[in-house]
């Protein structure tokens, strides 16, 4: 599903009653909504002209057209089968198709909504931190794994935490000159708002990679909107830690690359005694 119907899904509850008729009528039916002006899609959702413009600001875009622009790439890059419901009596063939769509379909709208300006806002927090800390739980907490096995490499003290009293705690240690990447996939996790609050109190910049419009959007000195919808069907793929895991990479290079071609020469040597390592101790078991 385009990644901008999932964020109107996302914060249709923070909608007031007469946006909240406009994000229906788009949900209900997108291609049409496509096809209309705004004088129709106004007609068809009782409201007025200006309430669809309320509406398009709402979610994060300048106006009708903006919004009108953004729907027609999101529908643009959805692929065959995607959002096709997996069913008990799909083939290997069904199963190939629907998810692999799906996650491409992830990453198109990812590339297509990203915004560079947050990127490059956080990765100017992260070059200047001195300690990096990753909190996440669940599913996220296992992207915060990710991230910190990829940053320990960057030269700046890195840990992540999914325990929520472990990184409440840490959260109370940090000071200015400290970073906190909190990632979710929701927003509203009480634990996590509370080890964000703690974090910033004693002065640690926190970056958010997480869905806009939400509670730890709000209290985050950079966030990087990831917004997607959450499909209760459980053989569904969380395109979600998806996204995450690939925001996670570019910030990781980007982090690397900003560092110079002296650090970039240290992680290569990382790299080849890392690979001599492996050759010794294949060896050794010939």
């Amino acid at each position: 599903m385009a990644m901008l119907l999932d964020a109107i899904r996302t914060q249709i509850d923070l909608l007031s009653k007469s946006e909240k008729k406009v994000a229906l009528t788009i949900l209900d039916n997108p291609q049409l909504a496509l096809s209309e002006n705004i004088t129709a899609l106004a007609k068809n959702a009782l409201v007025s002209e200006p309430t669809v413009v309320r509406f398009c600001r709402a979610v994060g875009y300048e106006g009708w057209h903006d919004f009108k622009l953004k729907l027609a790439q999101s529908l643009a890059v959805a692929l065959p089968g995607a959002n096709e419901m997996l069913a008990q009596d799909d083939i290997a063939a069904d199963l190939v198709n629907k998810i692999c769509s799906r996650s491409i379909n992830t990453l198109l709208d990812l590339r297509n909504h990203l915004s560079p300006d947050a990127i490059q806002r956080a990765l100017d927090v992260l070059l200047k931190s001195n300690k990096i800390e990753f909190y996440g739980q669940g599913t996220s907490g296992i992207v915060a794994a990710d991230a910190q096995h990829k940053f320990f490499r960057s030269g700046v003290p890195t840990v992540a935490y999914s325990d929520p009293h472990i990184h409440s705690i840490a959260a109370s240690l940090l000071q200015p000159g400290d970073a906190v990447v909190a990632i979710s996939q929701r927003g509203g996790n009480a634990a996590l708002l509370r080890s964000v609050q703690l974090a910033k109190k004693g002065g640690a910049d926190v970056i958010v990679l997480g869905p806009s419009g939400t509670p730890l959007a709000e209290l985050a000195t950079v966030l990087v909107p990831i917004d997607l919808s959450f499909n209760t069907d459980p053989y569904t793929p969380i395109s979600a830690r998806l996204a995450h895991l690939v925001v996670i990479d570019i910030l990781a290079v980007g982090l690397a690359l900003k560092r110079g071609p002296e650090f970039r020469k240290k992680m290569q040597n990382a790299q080849k005694a890392l690979q001599q390592f492996d050759m010794q101790f294949d060896s050794f078991f010939r």
